[in-house]
């Protein structure tokens, strides 16, 4: 991360590239018990979050990843009552999929509190749907979390992450895809961010082999743009030991009762299909 008075700037040595947004000033820096989050207000970007100097969402285009996390797997699966979120601190995936009338219960599990604090204070629209009844907040560690879960008591994991370093390294592990299987019910399935289809095709193919020796028979990534991530093109996959997730409610989809930015069944119909490289490197 390079930072001077005018510019944030991100760089990404594995793409061998660097992401900058123009800003007006810092508006909160601190270092908690697992990492160091900042905000800032940028120019063109609205709010900025950054977490260890890294590009975490901005006011602009948050909705992009909140949407294509959440709505794809909850129209994939039948009748998801029950949902586990890992991590997703600033609250952007809860409030997408409370929109679901269909959903009961969305436990979220964050280990650092301050995420969800700072994101109450700066990213507000974020966090309107914070006291909706069906939504409860855990502040702890998500992998001792589900390991401690008993058996077959959720229908979607969404596991909505930073990068596979730090304290999100075990979170794209074979024996936490285990215990998510373990305490899926039958039809479940768990999404997980799985970054830049373009520079980080290693990790994808690693998390999907690892799915895969964890039980989970089906894998799908879904493919949507993200433009302050590196490459600005991003990826979620998701896992299934039964259900097909080449095949979604569509027709729930055209007729939903709640609005979206960027997500519609001509979207999702889209992200499931792979550029030929995507598709060879983890077939």
């Amino acid at each position: 991360m390079i930072l001077d008075d005018t510019w944030f700037t991100e760089v990404c040595e594995d793409a061998g590239s660097a992401f900058s947004l123009k800003i007006n000033s810092k508006l909160h820096e601190e270092k908690t018990d697992y990492q160091t989050i900042a905000i800032y207000d940028t120019q063109q970007y609205g709010k900025l979050m950054t977490i260890d100097g890294l590009v975490m969402l901005t006011s602009r285009d948050n909705f992009l990843y909140h949407e294509m996390l959440s709505h794809p797997v909850l129209f994939t699966h039948d009748t998801p009552g029950d949902v586990l979120i890992v991590g997703g601190g600033d609250c952007g995936t809860m409030l997408e999929v409370l929109k679901h009338e269909n959903v009961k219960k969305v436990q979220q599990v964050e280990i650092d509190e301050q995420v969800t604090r700072l994101s109450e204070k700066y990213f507000p629209e974020l966090c309107v749907s914070n006291n909706d009844p069906r939504a409860a907040f855990f502040f702890e560690d998500a992998i001792k979390w589900v390991r401690d879960a008993a058996d077959n008591c959720y229908d979607v994991i969404i596991v909505d992450s930073t990068d596979p370093i730090g304290p999100a390294e075990g979170l794209f592990s074979k024996p936490f895809y285990q215990d998510c299987l373990r305490v899926l019910r039958p039809g479940g399935i768990v999404v997980q961010q799985s970054e830049s289809p373009l520079i980080h095709g290693d990790i994808i193919k690693s998390m999907v082999v690892a799915m895969r020796e964890a039980g989970f028979t089906n894998t799908q990534s879904v493919l949507f743009p993200q433009s302050v991530y590196p490459s600005g093109w991003w990826s979620a996959t998701m896992a299934s030991a039964e259900a097909p997730l080449t095949q979604f409610r569509e027709g729930d989809v055209r007729n939903k009762p709640f609005s979206t930015r960027y997500y519609n069944s001509d979207i999702h119909r889209a992200a499931l299909s792979y550029p030929e490289f995507f598709a060879e490197y983890i077939k």
